[in-house]
């Protein structure tokens, strides 16, 4: 009889074979590739205010909208995809990220039809992150309202 792998052997049996990743570098990646974005996303809300005349609470929205819009479109693309494999988080954590999950989930089930396909399957992964928000929001909020009383 061969020996029996279990978890712990299978992890010590492949560290040798598996890359080992440079964290400073790939830091260095999303940082600057985050802060590119959120850089782009202040230069449109300063466009918004500037040339639509809007206050700056007034600017957020479309400012959003339009950075979804414009991951949404790079992901159909297939551009946003390499950067997300580039830059990791940094791509991820912006809104852009997220547009880009719920984009992604459409067009690989987009072949099943539009409701079943479409619009069962790209909220998967996204129906998480709008629970755990909603229900975050909700806890925060029972939390400031004891507080300020």
């Amino acid at each position: 009889m061969g020996k029996k792998f279990t978890a712990q052997n299978y992890k010590q049996a492949v560290k040798p074979y598996q890359p080992k990743p440079n964290l400073l570098i790939n830091c260095l990646k999303a940082f600057v590739v985050g802060g590119l974005i959120c850089v782009f996303g202040q230069l449109l809300m300063d466009f918004y205010m500037n040339v639509f005349d809007f206050s700056k609470k007034d600017a957020a929205n479309p400012t959003a909208s339009t950075l979804i819009l414009i991951s949404s479109l790079l992901t159909g693309f297939g551009v946003y995809d390499k950067l997300g494999q580039f830059a990791g988080a940094g791509s991820a954590v912006p809104i852009t990220g997220f547009a880009n999950a719920i984009t992604s989930a459409a067009l690989e089930h987009r072949s099943e039809g539009l409701v079943l396909g479409v619009g069962s399957n790209m909220f998967k992964l996204a129906g998480s992150v709008i629970v755990f928000g909603t229900v975050s929001a909700y806890i925060v909020g029972i939390i400031r309202l004891l507080i300020t009383q």
